[in-house]
């Protein structure tokens, strides 16, 4: 027999019930906010206590609530949060089950794809999203086998709130460790957010996919175009995540495919105009700078992501010039039409300069004495005294360095280096005889007049 104390909690408990049963709207949100005022942060025992052991009984009203209220968002933000707390609860894991299995995650994901509910709605259903995740493997799996990874990048590309953009990429990245069977979708859900509008949703997904690069295994082919694409971007943070995905890609097999991309973006196929604003607008908004074409934007991006790759690995630098990047930044820094490019370019063009000498020599005739001097006393100024015969003798230049030049000098300095670790001194005296044009002593190590 039960206790008159029990009896009491039990009494108390049913008139909660049928109160909450023959409530209306302005009623039943005060029962909310009573509710997750008084127990935020409660663990399972504790709301067992709370409730009578009957805990249970109402979740289940507010589910079926959830099931029946969502498509009109009545008290949604409070009814999320309060099934929040049971989802939350420590040792509560038979309250995940149970919002389970009325469909809960199904109803969460199709609350991101209605457009007449509020962002912090939206916000609040991935957080209960999080808290399944957060429960285990089969729990992200259930997660992706509901569409999830869809339903989740649809929502980062069209939302307008910057914490649910936030919070939608902690759950993508969750989704996308432990979870063997479905991180190759998340990968691809996350490629297909890049062709979007949204500059907040194309920087997360780059910074999530260059986080889940040690995961995935073989990076699909499918992935070079998006990433260049986001380049003519005019966003600069999305150009530095762009750039640092790029870095991490280099150790995978599309490296050859994005190289040759990039050095392909430092010639656009044909030159467009500037845009202008209608002249027939009137009011202050026609007084605006004429913007660069999205392509010249992509150019100078492209210079500078093959400045940081190029210094990163000089393998890569070898291989750039196979491709023939010198013509191509010399195109660029000829772009009299955007400063930017020409910026870019030339701070790269000076890395190849000093680092490979036949480069030096190639870009020395094809600029000229004078040019060239400008060019090795101030790289990012330089082009700023180039008149429009010398920019479009840059822009029109047919440099064309042979593709085994780089691995020639890759050995030279290769040797040089070895010859420096064996005996230091005699390499010393070696390069002494060489800057005063004296031939070394014929008993020095073979090879060395050779190399210098």
């Amino acid at each position: 027999m039960t206790s008159v104390k029990e009896q009491e909690a039990i009494r108390k408990l049913m008139v909660f019930l049928q109160e909450w049963d023959s409530a209306h709207k302005v009623a039943r949100s005060r029962i909310l906010d009573n509710f997750i005022e008084s127990n935020d942060g409660k663990t399972e025992p504790e709301l067992e206590l709370e409730f009578s052991q009957g805990a249970s009984l109402f979740l289940a009203r507010l589910t079926a609530w959830l099931r029946m209220s969502y498509m009109y968002s009545t008290c949604l933000d409070k009814l999320l949060k309060s099934i929040g707390i049971f989802l939350s609860a420590a040792s509560g894991r038979r309250y995940l089950i149970e919002f389970l299995e009325i469909g809960g995650v199904l109803i969460l994901l199709e609350m991101l794809g209605l457009n007449h509910l509020k962002e912090e709605d939206k916000r609040e259903s991935v957080k209960l999203l999080q808290l399944v995740a957060d429960a285990g493997r089969k729990y992200k799996e259930l997660i992706c086998e509901s569409y999830g990874v869809r339903s989740l990048t649809e929502f980062l590309a069209t939302s307008n709130s910057a914490e649910a953009q936030e919070d939608v990429q902690v759950l993508l990245e969750s989704l996308g460790r432990s979870n063997p069977k479905y991180q190759n979708q998340v990968y691809k859900g996350l490629i297909a957010v890049l062709p979007c509008t949204s500059p907040r949703a194309q920087q997360l997904a780059l910074q999530t996919l260059g986080g889940m690069q040690d995961v995935v295994g073989e990076v699909p082919s499918v992935l070079v175009e998006p990433v260049l694409g986001v380049l003519c971007s005019v966003h600069l943070e999305v150009q530095y995540e762009a750039i640092q995905l790029l870095k991490a890609l280099m150790a995978h097999e599309v490296r050859p495919a994005l190289l040759k991309g990039l050095v392909a973006l430092l010639t656009p196929r044909r030159k467009k105009a500037f845009t202008f604003c209608d002249e027939t607008t009137k009011g202050p908004t026609a007084l605006r700078l004429r913007e660069p074409v999205l392509v010249y934007i992509q150019q100078a991006a492209a210079a500078k992501a093959i400045g940081v790759l190029a210094k990163e690995s000089a393998e890569v630098a070898e291989e750039l010039i196979q491709l023939k990047v010198v013509h191509g930044l010399m195109v660029a820094v000829g772009n009299l039409d955007h400063v930017a490019s020409q910026r870019h370019a030339s701070i790269s063009l000076e890395y190849f300069v000093h680092t490979f000498p036949f480069v030096e020599e190639c870009v020395k005739k094809a600029l000229g004495h004078t040019l060239f001097q400008h060019f090795m006393d101030s790289p990012e100024m330089w082009y700023t005294k180039m008149d429009p015969v010398q920019a479009e003798e840059l822009a029109s230049n047919i440099v064309d360095i042979p593709g085994d030049m780089a691995r020639m000098q890759s050995r030279a300095l290769q040797a040089i280096n070895h010859h420096l670790l064996v005996n230091p001194t005699v390499w010393r005296m070696v390069i002494s005889c060489s800057k005063y044009k004296n031939p070394p002593p014929s008993h020095f190590p073979g090879g060395c007049t050779e190399i210098l």
